[in-house]
Order: C-alpha cells, then sequence, then structure tokens
C-alpha cells in the first residue's frame, strides 16, 4: 500500500451575492482500483461548496460582534468526512474562494518526486509528512486571488453581469481562467511556498 498525500479535490469561486462562478473539480487518488478519479460528482461538489456559505456568514457576524476586522483567511470551514475538507477564504469585495483538500488524494511517491498525477514533470516539491498546518492554504488563496484580478482587469469582463443583485448570473467562462485554475489544483502539494 502506499502513502498518500493532501491533494486539492476542487476549487470554487462563489460570488459576492452568493452565487457560483466557478468550480474546478480534480482527480484524486483511488487506492482500491490504483487510478485517479474525482472523490465526489459535479453536483455534489456544488452542494458542498454552497453548505460552506452559511460557515462563511457565520464566521463575518462573529467577527461584526466582537469588533475585530477580517483578515479574508476563514482557515479550515468544516471537515467533510475522514478524507475531505473545505477551506475558505473571502476577498474584501465579498467574493469568496474554497477549497476542498482531499486528505488522501495523491501518491507519496509521486508527488515527492515532482511527478504529476499525469506522469509529467511538475515544478511544485511536496513533503511526506501527514495532515495539514495552519496557513498550507494560503498560498493557494494568494494564486486564486491573483488569477482573479487578472480575470477582472480584462476589459471585456463585466462582475455585474457575473453577480447581478437579481437572478443566478453567469458563470466564469474564461478559458485562461480556468486554465489558472487547473494549474493552481494541480500544482499544489503541502509545503509548497509559491504557485
Amino acid at each position: 500500500m502506499s502513502t498518500t498525500l493532501p491533494s486539492i479535490a476542487c476549487l470554487g469561486v462563489i460570488g459576492r451575492n452568493n452565487n457560483p462562478l466557478h468550480i474546478s473539480i480534480f482527480n484524486s487518488y483511488d487506492p482500491s482500483t490504483n487510478s485517479f478519479r474525482p472523490v465526489r460528482t459535479p453536483l455534489q461538489f456544488s452542494l458542498l461548496l454552497s453548505s460552506t456559505l452559511d460557515i462563511f456568514e457565520l464566521r463575518s457576524r462573529a467577527h461584526a460582534a466582537q469588533g475585530t476586522g477580517l483578515t479574508g483567511d476563514f482557515g479550515l470551514l468544516h471537515a467533510v468526512d475522514e478524507k475531505l475538507a473545505a477551506y475558505g477564504f473571502e476577498t474584501n469585495t465579498g467574493v469568496k474562494f474554497v477549497v476542498v483538500v482531499d486528505m488522501r488524494g495523491r501518491r507519496a511517491s509521486t508527488a515527492a518526486a515532482g511527478v504529476g498525477e499525469d506522469g509529467k514533470k511538475s515544478s511544485a516539491v511536496g513533503t511526506t509528512g501527514v495532515g495539514l498546518r495552519e496557513g498550507e492554504m494560503r498560498v493557494v488563496f494568494k494564486a486564486m486571488q491573483a488569477a482573479y484580478i487578472r480575470l477582472m482587469q480584462n476589459p471585456f469582463y463585466d462582475p455585474d453581469e457575473h453577480s447581478p443583485l437579481t437572478g443566478p448570473g453567469k458563470k466564469i467562462t474564461s478559458r485562461r481562467f480556468g486554465e489558472e485554475m487547473r494549474k493552481i489544483g494541480e500544482g499544489w502539494v503541502p509545503g509548497v511556498t509559491s504557485l
């Protein structure tokens, strides 16, 4: 049986009006079949991302009641089960980034060698420890925020079209943004310092 490391199972971007803007789903290692496949269906990940909205709201209220400012990094939102955990970050404009981590999603032998699940060389160098320390996800949130800022700088992107006050709004369809999310999700391993 091979040792496994945490990997990203899903990245989600939720608009300021709590509407889903983008969801990227990644394959995880399945030791029973010795293959890579998603841990959950797209609908299950969508419901999981929606369930984090209550936690964002509760923590925002708690910070407001205490009179402390928001740092943006909400850390661990909740552990879904023994395998999945959801982490969150909220920007000052109300856009929320959610990372769902599969605690056993990558084989340690390939991650430590810098080889991705597709067999190609990866620039990320992992550690062989188990679990996540406080702040391990900050590099992911920083990269997601940088990708979102680049999207906002596009003169053809209209943020009000994606987060209207009424109605569901449109999802982000930018191919470049999707590729950046894919790079973040596939490149992250515990201990990586930049994406």
